[in-house]
């Protein structure tokens, strides 16, 4: 076995290290590059939006479990932090967080029954605040028909 200098071992090492590091570096350019196209061009805000629109949906379903009914429209989601009076079986918070806003500052929409006359409707009018819209401006709506 050849024992290579000293010098050599550590020039080695450390172009390994650069090698590595380029690797890395160059996957986060193109993870930045084509993460749109992954998340079916949706931006990071409408991908955490919709993302908080599953967790407020699964809330609701859980509202519905404990007290048999979804909350009405005068209760809101207000209704999955505060128990509503005289509810029975009520057992929450069922958040634990705050989600009454979309992530660009906007009350997200409620809708007791919802668009079919049945289930509930949650939804975010997107970048503008207001129905409509396409990208960025474009309706996130969740929700149940039961």
């Amino acid at each position: 076995m050849i024992e290579l200098p000293q010098t050599i071992q550590i020039r080695t090492r450390g172009f390994v290290v650069t090698v590595v590091a380029g690797a890395i570096l160059l996957s986060g350019f193109a993870a930045a590059y084509f993460m749109p196209t992954i998340l079916g061009g949706r931006s990071s805000r409408q991908a955490k939006t919709l993302s908080d629109l599953a967790t407020l949906s699964n809330a609701i379903d859980q509202f519905r479990v404990d007290c048999g009914r979804y909350p009405h429209q005068r209760e809101g989601l207000q209704a999955l932090y505060v128990k509503p009076a005289g509810i029975q079986g009520w057992s929450g918070p069922y958040l634990n967080m705050r989600l009454l806003r979309d992530d660009w500052g906007y009350a997200y929409r409620y809708r007791c029954p919802g668009p079919a006359g049945k289930g509930f409707a949650v939804t975010s009018y997107g970048a503008d605040g207001a129905p409509g819209g396409t990208g960025e401006r474009a309706d996130l709506t969740v929700g149940s028909d039961e």
